[in-house]
């Protein structure tokens, strides 16, 4: 009932983060432990796993002082709001994993990231920032399928390997989407997986986007 579910919460916001958690190795597990916000988390935290919780809201005094902190696996929550400077203090965030929530827009995210997972979101092309991924040297892994975006974020940067974008409502590429129409010998070897299924895109109409490509990207031809 309505009491009992009130005095859990009051339970859960009371505990300390390692007896509410599994803390292991700078590993910090808190999947499916009823939370409605982030807690507070050792210095030494290296991974963070919140996932299939009510977390509503990310703020940005959550991750603060987390120095060493490489990994945040917010899968499965009910976010929809990131406070915009809440993941720019992690000097050595490599992943982040936001999938299956209801983000409409994404805050600025630290240039060290190598793999982002924002599936199944509410994500709008107004919410990203401009040229958001261009200080993404690192990134390898970008997955932005089942979401609400018209077209594709660019510039990519030259480290991308995976790029997810199926089920939205792209209906163009530019031209220099993934090539340099200023480089007619330029190949982008990297970017080996594209995915555009589910989108209203013709690509047979914009085949000279993908010729610098090492495989077609998957999609309506």
């Amino acid at each position: 009932n309505t009491k009992e579910k009130k005095n859990r919460k009051i339970y859960v916001q009371c505990m300390p983060t390692c007896l509410l958690c599994v803390c292991i190795s700078g590993s910090v597990y808190c999947d499916d432990a009823n939370l409605e916000q982030i807690p507070p988390l050792p210095k030494d935290t290296t991974h963070f796993y919140g996932r299939f919780n009510s977390i509503r809201h990310v703020k940005n005094t959550d991750f603060i002082n987390l120095n060493k902190l490489k990994s945040i696996d917010l899968t499965g929550n009910q976010i929809s709001g990131v406070d915009e400077d809440a993941f720019r203090p992690l000097p050595q965030l490599q992943d982040i994993l936001l999938a299956d929530n209801n983000l409409q827009a994404l805050p600025e995210l630290p240039p060290t990231l190598r793999y982002i997972d924002v599936r199944n979101n509410r994500l709008i092309s107004n919410g990203l920032h401009t040229e958001g991924f261009k200080v993404h040297t690192h990134l390898q892994f970008l997955y932005l399928s089942d979401n609400k975006l018209d077209y594709i974020p660019v510039p990519l940067p030259e480290s991308l390997r995976v790029l997810h974008l199926q089920n939205n409502n792209i209906q163009n590429l530019h031209v220099d989407t993934f090539c340099n129409s200023h480089d007619r010998n330029y190949i982008r070897r990297s970017l080996e997986d594209i995915r555009l299924d589910g989108n209203p895109v013709n690509l047979n109409l914009y085949a000279s986007s993908y010729i610098c490509l090492p495989r077609l990207p998957i999609g309506s031809h």
